[in-house]
């Protein structure tokens, strides 16, 4: 069977039933995405949307509202400078300079002249590892410290060990018999004088 043509009122119904037709609110993102993060990040965009189309709805229809100011904005061009008013008269060593503007230049070039260059003293360097380097330090001074101390009580230990040595000798040569056997009280008496001395102290 054949279709049947479309009367005026059919055609007429059609378009009535478009225009009442609700529009669908727009999308933002997929449509299928799970709850959590994503979704969220969808919502707010989305609602950030609207509230930018209503702010620009709102801000026409004041537009139309209230006939356009003629407000500077900084986008136009400013308007032409006006005179100084006569009220405001410039300090007379002002008005001089301002006159002559190649001696002042001059005399600025002169005292930058006289001036000495003076190089600023740059900044102390960050020292990384600051307190370990100030303790390793302190180490290396105790070291030497000890070493120094240790080298100083051999030195002593070694010198009375040669001086016990060096009395041990003489005492066995003074005790050692001369002409006849007899002990050499002059050579012994002297070795023994030295002793009483080194003990009493100086």
């Amino acid at each position: 069977m054949a279709p049947q043509r479309p009367t005026a009122k059919a055609g007429h119904d059609h378009l009535e039933t478009q225009a009442k037709r609700p529009k669908k609110a727009f999308s933002v993102g997929p449509a299928n995405l799970p709850r959590g993060l994503h979704r969220r990040k969808v919502q707010k965009i989305k609602q950030d949307l609207i509230r930018k189309a209503k702010v620009k709805k709102s801000y026409s229809k004041l537009k139309e509202r209230e006939p356009c100011d003629t407000k500077l904005s900084i986008y136009s061009s400013p308007p032409p400078p006006e005179e100084p008013s006569a009220l405001l008269e410039l300090h007379p060593e002002r008005q001089a300079m301002l006159d002559e503007p190649e001696l002042a230049l001059q005399e600025h070039a002169d005292t930058q002249q006289q001036l000495p260059r003076q190089r600023k003293a740059p900044p102390p360097r960050a020292v990384p590892f600051r307190k370990e380097a100030l303790l390793a330090q302190q180490r290396r001074e105790e070291n030497e410290r000890r070493q120094k101390q240790f080298e100083e009580s051999n030195r002593q230990r070694q010198a009375k060990i040669d001086e016990r040595e060096r009395f041990r000798k003489a005492m066995a040569k003074a005790r050692s018999g001369g002409r006849g056997g007899q002990r050499k009280l002059g050579r012994e008496s002297k070795v023994l004088l030295e002793r009483v001395q080194r003990m009493v102290g100086p």
